[in-house]
Order: C-alpha cells, then sequence, then structure tokens
C-alpha cells in the first residue's frame, strides 16, 4: 500500500480533462472518476482504466475483491483501488442502447481529492505515483501553465413521444386499480446523435450541476457518464446503506411541497418499505432501520424526497449475494418488486440499458458503493446516445404532471451548452 499526499490542484474537470489528454498521447485507456460523495471523498479518480465488457453476474466480483472494510487513516479514507463499472438494468424486451449489459475494469491506483481540497495518489501496490500524474494534478495540465478545460462534445437530442409514456402511464394505473401493483416507476428516453469526446461532456456536466452520485467509465464498447443523485447501496464491513430518492418537484418550486404531498410521501414511504425488504434478505435480524425518512434535498434542476436505510449484513455474505437480493434498485422498479418488474416490461416499449442500473466501485479496502443509473447517459460507440427518465407512480399520478416531471429531470442535462470547437470523434 501506498499514499502521497499530491497537495492542491486542479478542479476535477482540469484534472479528467488532464488526464485524458495524458492518455490520449501516451496511447492509454482514458481514465474513470467517481464525484460527488463517494467513499467521504469529493472524488476518486482511476489515471487510466483498461475496460471490458463482462457478464453481469462478475460485476463487481472481481477475484481480487473480497469485502471491504471502509478502512481510515488520520484524515480520512483509504481508497487504494479496486473494480470500476457499471452493471445495466437486467430487465426489457425491446430495442436498448448499443451497451455491454456490464463492464469495467480494475485498477492498482487512484487520486483522491479529500473534503479539504486536498489530492492524494493512492495505490494498492509500493509504487509510487507517475510524475506526469502528479503534474496533471497540481498543475491542471501535463504541460504548460493554462489548466486544460475539456475536450470538445456536441449532442443533438430528440425527445420522447409522450403518447407513448402516456399510455404506459395509463396502463400502471389500471393495474393500481386492479390491485396487481401499488406502485411502479414508468420510464421513456431521450435520444440523440454525439459527436466529440464524451469525458468532456461528463467534465462540463459536473461543473456545471454538481450531483452527488456521478460517474464515468469508458472503453471500446463505449461510455457511460452518469450524473446521479442517489445512492443505491454502500457496504463497509459489514454495514449497508442505501438512499432511494421517491418524490420530485422543479427547483422552481417551494420545496415544502413534497413534504405536504400526500403522493410523493407515500411513494417514497412504500419504496423505503421495499429497500427494507431487500437489504433484509441479506441482513441480521433486527438490523434494519431508518435512519433518515422523508428528507428534502436538491439535486440539479429539481428537489427530491429522501429516505435512508441501513442494515448490517450476514457474517460471509457476499457482493453476488447483496446484489441478488437489492438488484435492482428498488426506487427504480415498484411495489411489489417482482410484479412491477413483470408488468414495467409490457408498458415501456424499449429496454432500459444501462439506465436504472448501477454503476460505482467495489475494492478490497474501500468497500461497495453504488449509485443507481438515473440522470445517465450511454454513449454508444456507434454514434448514438440515450437518456432514460422516469417517475413513479401512484394511484394519485396525473399522467400530464408524470410526463412533467420527465422533462424537468432531463432538463438539466439535455439543456447543458455543448462544447463544439474542434470536435475529435470516438469513444477509446
Amino acid at each position: 500500500m501506498r499514499i502521497e499526499r499530491l497537495g492542491r490542484g486542479g478542479t476535477v474537470a482540469q484534472v479528467l480533462a488532464g488526464l485524458d489528454a495524458r492518455a490520449r498521447r501516451s496511447g492509454l485507456p482514458a481514465p474513470a472518476a467517481l464525484t460527488g460523495e463517494w467513499f467521504g471523498c469529493a472524488a476518486v479518480i482511476a489515471p487510466s482504466l483498461a475496460t471490458a465488457a463482462v457478464p453481469p453476474s462478475h460485476a463487481f466480483e472481481s477475484a481480487r475483491v473480497r469485502h471491504g472494510t471502509g478502512a481510515r487513516r488520520p484524515g480520512g479514507p483509504v481508497i487504494g483501488g479496486g473494480w470500476i463499472g457499471y452493471l445495466a438494468y437486467p430487465d426489457g424486451s425491446g430495442a436498448a442502447p448499443s451497451l455491454p449489459a456490464a463492464a469495467g475494469g480494475w485498477t492498482d491506483s487512484v487520486l483522491r481529492l479529500d473534503l479539504d481540497g486536498c489530492w492524494w495518489y493512492e495505490a494498492l501496490t509500493d509504487e509510487p505515483c507517475p510524475r506526469d500524474v502528479a503534474a496533471t494534478v497540481t498543475d491542471g495540465t501535463v504541460t504548460g501553465s493554462t489548466p486544460t478545460v475539456g475536450a470538445a462534445w456536441h449532442i443533438d437530442w430528440s425527445a420522447p413521444d409522450p403518447t407513448e409514456h402516456r399510455r404506459g402511464v395509463e396502463s400502471c394505473l389500471d393495474a393500481i386499480r386492479a390491485g396487481e401493483v401499488y406502485q411502479a416507476c414508468v420510464c421513456t428516453r431521450f435520444t440523440g446523435r454525439w459527436s466529440g469526446d464524451p469525458l468532456g461532456f461528463f467534465a462540463d456536466a459536473v461543473t456545471r450541476t454538481s450531483p452527488a452520485r456521478a460517474a464515468y467509465v469508458a472503453g471500446p464498447w463505449g461510455a457511460v457518464a452518469s450524473l446521479s443523485p442517489e445512492l443505491f447501496v454502500s457496504r463497509h464491513g459489514r454495514r449497508l446503506r442505501s438512499s432511494p430518492i421517491k418524490g420530485t418537484v422543479p427547483r422552481t418550486a417551494d420545496p415544502a411541497e413534497l413534504r405536504a404531498s400526500v403522493k410523493d410521501v407515500a411513494e417514497n414511504i412504500m419504496i423505503v418499505d421495499l429497500v427494507r425488504n431487500d437489504l433484509g434478505r441479506v441482513a441480521d435480524t433486527g438490523s434494519v432501520t431508518v435512519p433518515e425518512l422523508l428528507t428534502v434535498r436538491p439535486a440539479p434542476g429539481v428537489w427530491h424526497l429522501v429516505s435512508t436505510v441501513a442494515a448490517t449484513a450476514r457474517a460471509g455474505t457476499s457482493v453476488r449475494e447483496l446484489l441478488d437480493a437489492a438488484f435492482p434498485p428498488a426506487s427504480v422498479t415498484g411495489c411489489p418488486k417482482i410484479r412491477a418488474r413483470e408488468l414495467l416490461q409490457r408498458w415501456e416499449p424499449h429496454a432500459r440499458g444501462v439506465y436504472c442500473g448501477a454503476v460505482g466501485m467495489s475494492g478490497p479496502l474501500a468497500g461497495l458503493e453504488l449509485n443507481v443509473a438515473i440522470r445517465t447517459v450511454e454513449f454508444g460507440p456507434d454514434g448514438s446516445c440515450a437518456l432514460g427518465v422516469g417517475g413513479g407512480i401512484t394511484a394519485d399520478s396525473d399522467p400530464d404532471a408524470e410526463w412533467r416531471e420527465c422533462l424537468d429531470k432531463a432538463a438539466s442535462i439535455v439543456r447543458l451548452p455543448s462544447r463544439s470547437a474542434h470536435l475529435t470523434g470516438g469513444v477509446r
């Protein structure tokens, strides 16, 4: 294990841009990043991450990952390295974005930005920080004195069909009235064509919107730029935690509307109960608690209603057993979960792809932290891209209001101004 204090340096966007330039110049894979609130840090970055498609059963479960302890040292957590990648939503029979069902890769070292603004280099081996990586952090770029601001990118978005979404919502309302489900998350998606560098998009997006659980991972198979505000699950030692989001109003609205909304409160509590059940399948009896209920929090373009469920995993529980119990995330499925998943495949004409899956990291020291892959743009190697949006439907839902909620959730992404000069194409 090696830890080096690099000191204050560039912003996350500047460091990512410098690492991307370094990787291109050296013929290395692109960097990967977790930014916002991950492992008690402001950012965790793999300077270069070789990724590949993997079977879904292998995602976040590497031979080198056992059960991270959430180890700490004075001044913060120890990350060191681990497997960074994603696991796509497993259901759906319609056309899906052209990304694999799971992809990621292992890194022996990371750059960590602590909450005080200091950069650290951490490695699971004894290898020192490469000089050009250290220079990228402290100068904001590999060479020269002007910080790198990011590569060019551009996306031409096309909105989904509102009548198609309405049919799904109305079918869900019929199923609720028939007693088949109590709640379900009905989704649609924006589609588009992209050019330039997806990492440039991600760097600009996190700079402008500061999502709590943002993540970026790329490879020959494509790229995923997740601007998620939501924690699906974390595991540190045997401590489990999940913070489902249910309930949304635009940022222009009074956030007090959320706590006063019978529909949003009921939706959140139903999903909290579902998360309690999911984690309870692998938890010590009596250990499942709800330390936070119905808290209003800001997110890009909207206010959300957030709760937190905590539990203690049974001794010996593997990452695979945890995912088998809880994946896909409760907040993007419905109650009861199995029936909701079955019906959603009828109501949604497209498979969700990575959207509503999970992106994150699993490491031998860091533990496991995964987001819910909402507000997530999928970049296909063929120049296609997709952005899924949706919302929870209850007996009180209004189809027109549900459509407006989809637009509110997408607005901070589809309206992001492109950086269109000197475009160069291709995900590496």
